[in-house]
């Protein structure tokens, strides 16, 4: 029986119309958080969605109302050295939302929250509020998006 290719399979896709970065950019940064991470072999879907779709994302999944800026699934790994399997949804209009408010594109951002999805399933978490922006995940997740840029 022959066995999978191995390597890192990321799969992008869209309901939104107008995204203020590119696709490539979008696989370099979830490239960049595997790789980060040691990931050798990874199938990852990034889908980015509307406000709608992500709030009833986060109503069925995580029990929370209204519209979030990313959520991810980590499906695990199949034996020690398996692949990493996860989806990550992204709302580009959130992501806009918070880019304004905190003075920086909205290019910049989505690729920000392309790594912490990664990163959120590869397995890391951060606490809620003012410490998130300090934990460990935050700042690793600082460092990689800077290479990105």
């Amino acid at each position: 029986m022959k066995s999978p290719p191995r390597g890192l399979a990321i799969d992008i896709s869209s309901s939104v119309r107008r995204l203020s970065v590119s696709r490539a950019l979008v696989r370099r940064a979830a490239t960049a958080a595997l790789r980060a991470e040691g990931v050798k072999d990874a199938m990852l879907s990034i889908t980015f969605v509307s406000r709608a779709t992500i709030s009833h994302l986060n109503r069925r999944y995580l029990g929370h109302h209204g519209a979030t800026d990313v959520i991810s699934f980590g499906l695990g790994r199949v034996g020690r050295r398996g692949a990493v399997v996860g989806d990550v949804y992204i709302c580009a209009e959130v992501a806009r939302d918070n880019a304004r408010r905190r003075g920086i594109s909205a290019g910049e951002e989505l690729l920000r929250l392309v790594v912490h999805g990664a990163l959120h399933v590869l397995g890391y978490e951060h606490p809620v509020g003012e410490a998130r922006a300090t934990s460990h995940m935050w700042r690793k997740q600082e460092r990689i998006l800077a290479r990105v840029l």
